[in-house]
This record gives C-alpha cells, structure tokens and sequence, in this order.
C-alpha cells in the first residue's frame, strides 16, 4: 500500500538527511496518473523541505534538488531516483508495487484500503458533531435543502470512515415568527380533514395564504404575534397545534430521507431551546454583553472598538427570543449533552455572516470551544425545475430523475435484465444528482442540467455506477477463478501499473478532503479510476486469458472495484451490482 512506499522513501531521506523520517512523510506525494504516459510514483517538494527548514532556505533550489537527488541511492524498493524541476521522483520496484498494493484485497480487508494510512495521524480525532438538512417544519421538503443534505451526510461518513465518532443531527426549523403566521393562518385557513389527507401540501398552501393576507392585513400580523407568544409562554392549545405540525412533518420527511439513503442519530430543533435561549440572554446581561438598542430590542455588540457600530439583535423589543439566541443555547447545550471535539454546521452561503455573529458572541461569554465550531457554506443550485415547474420540491426531483433514468435505461441496448429496474433508477438518478453537484467547489452556485447529469458517457454519477455495476458483473461470471495468491509478473502492462499507481493517491485524496471537506477532490478520484477501468476493460481480458494470468486480473479489477464502492459510500452514493 502506499504508506509502505511513503515510509520506506522517508526512511531513505531521514538517514541521508539525519533527521527523523516521520517528518518527510507529508512532504511525499503520488505522482497523479498520465494517460498513455509512464510517471514516477512519488514526488518530493525540495521548497516544502525549505520552509519546513529540513533544507537551507538560501540558494539555488534546482542545485539543491540534483545535490540531494545524487545522494539518496537506489534499493529494492525504490528502482529509479531522478531530479525533476524543484522535485525529486521516485519510481519504485514495479512488481512490489502490484503485490503491495493488490494484498489487501486478498485478505477481506477491502474495506479498510488505505485507512490505516500515516497521513491520518495528523488529523483530530474524537466526537464530530455536524448538523445538517434543517428544514423548517410544516413546509415540504424543498429542493434547496438537497444541498445541506447531501453535503453534510458525505462529511458524515467521511469523519466516521476516519476513526471519528459521529453525531449526525437534524436540527429542525420549529419555532420562530413563521408558526405564529401559521397558528394564525390555519385558525382562518386550515382544515383538518385535508390536514389528514395531505399534510404538508395543506400546510403550505395555508402558509401562502396567510402570508398574502398578512402583507395588507395588520390585524392577521397581530394575530400571529399573539399566537407565537402563547407558544413562548406554552399555552396548550397553541402547542397541541405546533406538535401535531411538528409529527407530521418529520414523518412525512423521514420518507424522503429513506430514500436518500440517508439517517441521523438526532432530531433536535429550536424548540428544544426556547427556554435555555431565555437563560442565554440572562448570561448575556450579568456579563455585560447585553446592551438596549433605541428600538427596544436586546442586542450584543459585535465591533471591535464597542462603539455600537456592528450589534447582533438577540431579542425583540416583546421580550421573544430570536433565531440567533435559540442557536447560541443550542451550541451551550450540545457541548454540555455530546461533550463534541468539533461541531460542523452545514448551511447555505447567505448564513456565513449568522455563524460568524454566533461563534464571535460564544467566545465573548467565554466558551473557547466556539473555535471548534466551523460553518461550511454551500452555494445556490439554479435553474432546478421539474417538468411541473413552480416551486420545486424534492420528492418531484427525485421522482423525475428516477423516470428519467428508467427511461435511458430502457432505451439502452446493453441493460441487464434486473429483479427491481425501479429501484436501480432510483438509486442511479440520486447518484446523478450526488456526482453533478460535488464536482465543483461547494460554495460555487452551479446550473443544474438533467441532460448533462445522467448521461452514461463522461464524468457523472451514472458512469460511476456502471462502472461499479461492469466490474461485479466480470467478478460474477469468473467465481471460482480468483484465488487468495496471484503472480504479481502478469500485472506489469501499462495499464494495470497506471489503475495502481492511482489507487496510491487514495489516502492522500481522503487526507486533502478531511482538509478542506469537499467532496470534489474523491469524486473526481473516482471519475478518474473509472475512465482506466474502461481502458483496462478493453486492453487487460479475463475471458480467453490462462488461468494464472486471469487469477491476477480479476485480482486487479476486485481491487479497483473495492476501492469505487468505498469511495462511493462515502461520498452517499448506494453502489448498484446491475445495470
């Protein structure tokens, strides 16, 4: 695996440098795979030994580079040492390097390729707590929330994939003004019997209602002022309603998180914390942070100079709290309750100003954990519509990428017949979904195109799948032949030699996503393996081979199919065996 050849060439560099080899070890990388064209396997940065201080700081770096290069001497491992510009490259022994990489996966260790890396050692490990989805009850699960879930659900499984312990949590939108309109409105508008029938599509057209009614309407807006402040002050028949809206919403969620494959282990809200927000802005004010704004409203101030020039507004001039405060007492709470290492919020862009106001206030009342907490904002998805159009919601996305997918399967000459052809659409359409909106930085907005999206040729989710679904097919039809040791000589072609040396980035690509948590860097690590699948599919056959050599390409492609359904997993995507 690689962290043998990273740490075998540290080793070389430590003895000839006379320092320890742990430190060479971030400055090693793989070499990213050329098509067509044979690389080195490993690359060492002479300017990265130079500010770490390993090297002189001073002098001609390319002297620098051919002077160490000349000194560091071949062995069994390491075939070939050469001086590139400010680099040195490192080519090791071809023939080890496919039995070293290729002995995992005749172990059943498939899934733990490449964790047990060096590289991770770096990395804080412990309790991450991440929230994410959110979406405010009462209203259908809108397309606009794909985004916090998808996104957090892959930082997820990233963090637990690397030895974290893992809270996922969905922290609802569950109070606030909005169920004041609602309460109000549905007094006016409501009907439980379509209440039974359709819940949230009843709630959301009572909520466009009574927001029309209040623009011009000041006594709706009264009414729903008084109706939120009987649920700060827990009136029955106020929260009766609230809960009986709460239940439905996130059963009627849970479904759309089923079929997304994904789950969490907390579904919290702000109701949770209307109270605690209260003995918030007691904190607030005993530590004189709590300052009256000329409007009336309770406000902590934000600018440097205390000069009243940045406040936030933690409480409306009726003494309710507002969203930032319930989040302020969520943060105290969940530090008190999970006694988290680090906690990630995933929200859209438009938020990272609240975040900042948030964590800036949490160090003011003395909570240093607050520099544990990171926001990690996402961009807007545009021009997102279903044939439908209107507002749209998830379910109709997910609906038609699903019919979509059906249908290009249909029409496709080489689809396998299948038990469940509509659950393979389905997960196949999400995968579409998942690959179009990781590709690029998170929070860059990005034009959603189904076409593009689930095509089988190019960089898409649909051609990871079918690439995961071809190899299982090949695994499938040659049981019995792959045996538990093969000749690693018969693997030495160009082809199998570029599929491993990039399986030897995987760590590092794992290792740069933990970094910065985006997605992008596995899902284009994945789109790459595919596309030499592909080459090797057409130059490397199993059929008609001997046995010796088909042993030892199916131990090829096990292997690669191993590390794509790993990878696959990790980014939220349901692998599929047929298509």
């Amino acid at each position: 695996m690689a962290c043998f050849f990273r740490r075998t060439i540290a080793a070389k560099l430590g003895r000839t440098l006379q320092q320890s080899e742990d430190a060479f070890i971030p400055a090693l990388s793989a070499v990213p795979v050329f098509k067509k064209q044979q690389t080195a396997d490993f690359k060492l940065s002479i300017s990265t030994l130079r500010i770490r201080g390993m090297l002189p700081s001073s002098g001609d770096i390319q002297l620098q580079t051919e002077g160490l290069a000349s000194r560091l001497e071949q062995d069994s491992v390491v075939e070939n040492i050469s001086a590139g510009r400010g680099v040195i490259n490192f080519k090791v022994n071809r023939k080890l390097l496919v039995q070293k990489m290729l002995e995992p996966f005749g172990k059943d260790e498939d899934e733990k390729f490449a964790l047990n890396s060096e590289l991770f050692n770096t990395l804080k490990r412990g309790t991450t707590l991440v929230e994410y989805s959110s979406p405010n009850i009462a209203k259908k699960f809108h397309a606009g929330h794909l985004r916090s879930t998808i996104i957090g659900n892959f930082i997820a499984n990233l963090k637990q994939c690397l030895g974290n312990d893992v809270i996922r949590m969905n922290y609802l939108g569950d109070w606030g003004m909005q169920f004041g309109l609602l309460g109000a409105g549905f007094s006016k508008f409501g009907c439980q019997e379509k209440l039974k029938e359709n819940p949230l599509q009843h709630l959301f057209e009572v909520y466009v209602q009574v927001n029309k009614e209040a623009e011009h309407n000041e006594d709706m807006m009264q009414a729903a002022r008084v109706f939120f402040r009987q649920l700060e002050q827990h009136e029955s028949e106020a929260v009766s309603l609230w809960q009986q809206f709460r239940e439905i919403t996130v059963d009627e969620y849970q479904h759309v998180y089923k079929r997304l494959g994904v789950h969490f282990d907390v579904y919290s809200g702000e109701s949770f914390h209307h109270h605690q927000a209260q003995e918030v802005v007691q904190q607030l004010h005993s530590r004189g942070l709590l300052k009256t704004s000329e409007k009336g409203t309770g406000v902590v101030d934000l600018s440097s100079t205390g000069d009243m020039s940045s406040v936030c507004t933690v409480l409306r001039s009726d003494g309710t709290t507002l969203y930032i405060t319930r989040d302020l007492a969520a943060a105290i709470d969940r530090k008190e309750k999970y006694n988290f290492d680090e906690m990630i919020y995933v929200t859209d862009k438009s938020q990272a100003n609240h975040f900042h106001q948030l964590f800036h206030i949490l160090l003011a009342m003395g909570h240093s954990w607050a520099d544990r907490c990171e926001h990690v904002p996402f961009g807007l998805v545009l021009g997102m519509n279903t044939r439908r159009g209107e507002v749209v919601f998830l379910e109709d996305v997910l609906d038609e990428a699903r019919a979509r997918m059906l249908h290009n399967m249909n029409q496709s000459k080489t689809t396998k017949e299948m038990d469940n052809p509509e659950d393979t659409a389905e997960k196949v359409g999400i995968s579409a979904l998942i690959v179009q909106d990781f590709r690029g930085a998170l929070q860059s907005d990005y034009r959603f195109d189904w076409d593009r999206m689930l095509q089988a040729q190019g960089d898409t989710g649909v051609f990871l799948q079918y690439t995961h679904a071809r190899l299982r097919s090949l695994i499938r039809r040659n049981e019995g032949v792959e045996a538990v040791t093969f000749d690693p000589s018969l693997l030495l072609e160009q082809t199998s030699i570029s599929i491993l040396q990039h399986l030897l980035r995987y760590d590092e690509v794992l290792y740069q996503s933990a970094q910065d948590l985006q997605p992008k860097h596995l899902v284009n690590f994945l789109l790459k393996i595919c596309h030499l699948i592909a080459s090797a599919h057409r130059e490397l056959p199993v059929k008609g081979s001997s046995q010796d050599v088909a042993q030892a390409r199916l131990r090829l492609f096990s292997g690669a199919c191993s590390v794509l359904a790993n990878g696959m997993r990790i980014l939220g995507i349901t692998p599929v065996d047929k298509m």
